[in-house]
């Protein structure tokens, strides 16, 4: 799909939806890597504005059952809010916007997707953390949003991309790139490939534990950067976003990928390993705030899960760059030769560092559960 669209043409694909006003201005707005995202401005001062995003197919191939699981998501906390006389409801969830074919979505002349959700403003968002605030409104949002959806049944929901959070899933795959050696690379990452080998049993222990009944599969977000938190002006959380990849999962899924996204001093591909130490300020922090609201609902098996997501997911986004690096860059856009097993070695300096620190971040866990009257048998 081209980056770059005419705004009439974006704005005439608006006017294929039942938006209240007439579109007038159409603008590139966010910083998503999967879908292209327009603000839409209309004549009415009265009524909201809109966001009209092009749904990329390619990774999500049942858009249908996207759509759907993303209204049948939207409406249940919608009824929660409206239930709890919550104010300005429509700023603390999405509203799905149907097309004037009611249908959830439009396809244009070229089949590409469109949908358009009511914008929620004045919001802001980070692409990255500044201050331990910040990382609590984001565990409150999180865990808030886990909350509202411990009612709602996971076979209500397809899975939009399966096998997404799936460790023998992206191992399976690791090791069929290592047979394959496709670029010819697989000597010179021994090293990578021992570690990873070395702990894929303790890898399995969600997994393990789902299997023995112990932790019930939920309804989760499975993408919670803290981007995907709108926040108001006073930096509070108001409404969670992005809920393309809201299906069945583990509580500890979420809660490893939003500590993977904040607990490290550096970037994700680093390059220099000794900058990728732990901010444990900022994991107290979110850990706080996610047991704020979740601790009406965490089962003990659940919160003990809590400490295996914070080590799996470096581990596991490092199994997909070094899979990826195997075949040759075919998956992620990469700037240089060796980005993905620059990528690769960030992630498990990571993967290290939280595996080196594990009982100070558990009994931090313990610690915020405790605070907030969990008893953890």
């Amino acid at each position: 799909m081209s980056q770059q669209m005419d705004s009439s043409l974006v704005l005439k694909i608006a006017e294929k939806f039942f938006i209240k006003g007439n579109p007038v201005t159409a603008k590139r707005v966010g910083s998503g890597h999967i879908n292209d995202t327009f603000q839409i401005l209309t004549d009415s001062l009265n009524e909201p504005d809109y966001l009209l995003q092009r749904i990329n197919h390619y990774v999500f191939k049942d858009v249908e059952a996207l759509m759907q699981n993303i209204l049948i998501v939207t409406e249940h906390i919608r009824a929660k809010l409206i239930k709890e006389g919550a104010g300005d409801v429509y700023k603390k969830v999405l509203t799905v916007v149907p097309a004037k074919d009611k249908k959830l979505y439009y396809i244009d002349e070229n089949s590409d997707y469109w949908r358009v959700y009511v914008l929620i403003d004045p919001t802001q968002s980070y692409d990255v953390l500044e201050t331990e605030q910040q990382a609590r409104e984001g565990g409150r949002a999180f865990g808030r949003f886990q909350e509202q959806l411990t009612d709602l049944n996971s076979n209500s929901l397809k899975y939009t991309i399966p096998d997404f959070c799936n460790i023998d899933f992206r191992l399976k795959n690791f090791h069929q790139a290592m047979q394959r050696n496709a670029a010819l690379r697989r000597d010179e990452v021994q090293n990578e490939i021992e570690y990873i080998i070395q702990r894929e049993d303790q890898m399995r222990s969600i997994l393990q534990m789902a299997e023995r009944g112990e932790i019930p599969l939920r309804i989760t977000h499975n993408d919670t950067k803290f981007n995907n938190v709108l926040l108001d002006k006073g930096d509070k959380a108001l409404c969670v976003i992005d809920l393309d990849t809201v299906m069945p999962g583990y509580v500890a899924y979420d809660f490893g990928d939003a500590i993977r996204t904040i607990i490290n001093h550096a970037a994700e591909d680093e390059a220099d390993l000794t900058k990728i130490t732990l901010n444990i300020p900022l994991f107290s922090a979110y850990t706080d705030g996610y047991f704020e609201n979740a601790r009406h609902f965490l089962s003990p098996h659940e919160i003990e899960s809590l400490i295996e997501g914070v080590l799996l997911f470096p581990y596991m986004q490092a199994v997909r760059f070094l899979t990826d690096y195997l075949d040759g860059d075919i998956y992620y856009k990469v700037h240089h030769k060796e980005h993905n097993l620059q990528r690769t070695r960030a992630q498990l300096k990571l993967a290290f560092e939280v595996e080196t620190h594990r009982e100070e971040l558990n009994s931090i866990i313990h610690t915020m559960a405790n605070k907030h009257l969990i008893h953890i048998q």
